[in-house]
């Protein structure tokens, strides 16, 4: 089965085809960065409008580079929830009527399951595992024990672990997308230079839980209290400080789940993951197999869509042409170890 993924969440614009859920055809990925650069954020009426001027010849190019022409392919998989509401709308609206015009099944999936898919396309993962999304709007913490079982463990009380990058780097002047930049300032910066707070969640339903407001409000005073701004080293020291408190935060509650389900195996997707430290921490893992994808597809893209959408055109489910978009996260189960 060929399946057409079609992912415009946030700010990418990208189509793929995906056969059989694991090989990739082709993976067209149009960025929006330098337009939303000027704001050191993404601007949801600039990226829906954006969406709707690219998308098409986005799709057109999936097909082309994947020498196949639109009636070869078997379904076609969309992003719904959760994400910007505009931008959702444009690659839903468009997944719908093309699946119309060809007479082909159709199916609406979640983009954090489909993140936490990604390494599929690379690699034969065996169920359960720990789950591990960290992307700019969400960090979640997860077993799971199918392609669309997963029983939320931790997730984020404030915010998410790529949100207090982005709100660290522009507060600063870093750079955007504040993830990147924060990650390249700190290869060459002192990581002990500043202590930051790690919270102290670790009691009853917050144990594998993660807030990031505090470090973030930290780092920002940082500035006002002991850096006049122009000074190059503590900007790098400021950048190597703050991701490892960063990183230290998720990883002591990735160490606290693994220890306490008996899990052996993580799986990892989401923007973040791209992150240096990060991975470097993952991979570092004693007793543990971890799989991260490559670099391309941590960021949203549309093959981890056609792959998810595979599994669920395989079962034959499909979506009601009536469902929509929601910028909202799904209510995952929560249990605990």
């Amino acid at each position: 089965m060929k399946i057409l993924g079609i992912e415009t969440s946030c700010d990418e614009c990208s189509a793929s085809i995906v056969e059989d859920g694991r090989r990739i055809l082709s993976n067209v990925v149009a960025t929006q960065i330098e337009l939303h650069k000027p704001y050191s954020g993404v601007v949801p009426e600039i990226a829906s409008r954006l969406h709707t001027e690219w998308i098409m010849t986005v799709v057109k190019d999936s097909f082309k580079q994947a020498s196949l022409n639109m009636y070869d392919i078997d379904g076609i998989a969309v992003t719904s929830r959760p994400g910007l509401v505009g931008s959702l709308l444009v690659g839903l609206s468009f997944a719908k009527g093309l699946a119309l015009a060809l007479n082909k099944p159709f199916i609406a999936v979640d983009h954090i399951r489909a993140h936490l898919y990604a390494p599929y396309l690379e690699y034969d993962i065996s169920y359960p595992y720990l789950g591990v999304l960290v992307s700019g709007g969400h960090t979640v913490i997860s077993k799971v024990t199918e392609f669309d079982e997963m029983d939320v463990i931790g997730t984020t009380i404030d915010d998410a672990c790529g949100e207090a990058f982005d709100k660290v780097a522009k507060h600063y002047g870093l750079g955007y997308p504040g993830g990147i930049a924060i990650d390249k300032l700190s290869e060459k910066g002192n990581p002990g230079a500043f202590d930051f707070p790690n919270p102290s969640l670790h009691k009853g339903d917050h144990r594998y839980d993660v807030s990031y407001s505090g470090l973030k409000t930290a780092v920002i005073n940082q500035l006002d209290q002991f850096w006049n701004g122009k000074d190059e080293k503590s900007n790098k020291n400021i950048a190597a400080s703050f991701q490892r408190a960063a990183v230290n935060i998720l990883m002591l509650r990735i160490k606290r789940a693994l220890k306490d389900t008996g899990l052996t195996r993580v799986v990892a997707g989401g923007g973040v993951v791209a992150n240096s430290l990060l991975r470097k921490e993952l991979l570092a893992l004693k007793n543990v197999e971890t799989l991260i994808p490559s670099m391309s597809l941590c960021t949203d893209n549309g093959a981890m869509i056609g792959g998810l959408g595979f599994h669920y055109l395989e079962r034959g489910i499909e979506s009601d042409f009536s469902v929509n978009a929601s910028a909202r996260v799904q209510a995952f189960r929560k249990k605990y170890p």
